[in-house]
């Protein structure tokens, strides 16, 4: 692997791992603080929120200065994030100051790191260098939780120091050993990119794209928010067999990355993300069927080869199709990535309230729909190309 994209493998490996670090861990840290369970969900939204908010801007300022700088402030500010978490004993107000600084500095190394890797790769090589993204975001999903539990039953806060140093070290490292990835002749623009631009981003073909982006997200979210109570009802699961399920479906999705999505070729890539929906479409339907831990393992994993395929699929295609600046358009799909992270737990989490099976079933339709906007974006690039050769 070339050794830049090694670094922002590992950027992005941290970046969520630190993310879901704090998934089993600050629950407990809010209930010592005095405060109620409703804080988690508010927390886990802002950081969110503000990362949707900021990725764009992020986006846009690496286009103008460079991608290395922006991944460096972004990780050193993500370290201090963790730093105040650690600090933060019982204050409430540094937990929320922590959850609102986090999202604002990993919109940048997110961003930032997807348009590195746009980059460095040729239109044919993108898929490919995006699989290896996807396969860090996996696994860091996968690592977050189980690190977070394990070093919690050590002491409450030493998951986040951990995430502090580790943080610290990948900033260090990006600032040493990686070199910048946009020539100078494509910085230093001064060009203001309005809310309106992006919303003209968001138009065409790329709205097709987008708005994949989003189900991809929008799906797993609901799924990690349901899927403790779903499974434990269903089949009677603990917590440490619902953790060692999440880790079978991270390491199904970096297997599928590694081993299947990186060899994928140009112009494939929209029935890669039509395959993967409809095995979440399966998976979906499965899930509701377990019966037992393995058969929801099993199951699990169908939902997760799904999930595997698309995501790089996804983002190859914008990062191809774009009329825009890489920075800007890393920008707003890391912006959509966030809104699915908001969107979903709270849309899961209502509808399990109203039936456990709910989730599962909206999830099954999500999935379909999204194969019939990959199918409008077929069609829609057809049109397109019919127009040109006409005119």
């Amino acid at each position: 692997m070339d050794r830049r994209l090694l670094i922002i493998v590992l950027v992005l490996f941290t970046t969520f791992t630190g993310f879901g670090m704090i998934i089993p861990v600050l629950p407990d840290a809010i209930l010592a603080a005095g405060a109620k369970e409703y804080h988690l969900g508010l927390m886990l939204s802002l950081y969110s929120l503000v990362s949707l908010i900021v990725s764009p801007l992020w986006g846009s300022l690496s286009d103008r200065i460079g991608r290395k700088p922006v991944i460096f402030w972004g990780m050193l500010g993500f370290a201090i994030s963790f730093l105040l978490l650690a600090l933060s004993g019982k204050s409430l107000f540094l937990m929320y100051a922590s959850r609102f600084l986090g999202g604002l500095f990993s919109g940048a190394a997110i961003a930032s790191s997807v348009a590195y890797v746009a980059d460095i790769t040729t239109e044919e090589e993108r898929t490919k260098g995006m699989a290896f993204v996807g396969m860090a975001i996996g696994l860091g999903f996968v690592a977050g939780p189980a690190l977070g539990g394990v070093l919690g039953s050590i002491s409450l806060f030493f998951p986040f120091w951990v995430a502090t140093v580790l943080s610290l070290v990948i900033a260090l490292l990006v600032f040493w050993a990686l070199t910048e990835s946009l020539p100078k002749d494509r910085r230093g623009h001064r060009q203001v990119i309005t809310w309106a631009d992006r919303i003209r981003l968001l138009q065409g073909p790329m709205a097709y794209l987008f708005t994949l982006s989003f189900l991809v997200t929008f799906t797993l979210a609901a799924i990690e928010a349901t899927l403790f109570y779903f499974e434990a009802e269903k089949v009677g699961l603990t917590r440490l067999e619902l953790g060692w399920l999440f880790m079978i479906i991270g390491i199904v999705g970096a297997l599928v990355q590694g081993g299947i999505v990186r060899r994928v070729k140009k112009g494939q890539e929209s029935t890669v993300i039509m395959i993967g929906f409809l095995l979440s479409a399966l998976g979906f339907v499965l899930i509701m069927l377990s019966s037992s831990f393995w058969t929801a393992a099993l199951y699990l994993s169908v939902f997760g080869v799904g999930n595997a395929l698309q995501r790089p699929a996804v983002t190859s295609l914008i990062t191809q199709k774009t009329p825009a600046e890489q920075g800007v358009t890393s920008g707003t799909n890391s912006a959509m990535d966030s809104l699915g992270r908001i969107i979903g737990p709270v849309t899961g989490s209502f509808l399990y309230s109203v039936n456990m099976y709910f989730p599962y079933v909206a999830g099954a339709l999500f999935s379909m729909l999204a194969v019939m906007i990959v199918l409008l974006f077929r069609r829609r690039e057809r049109a397109d190309v019919q127009h040109f050769r006409s005119s």
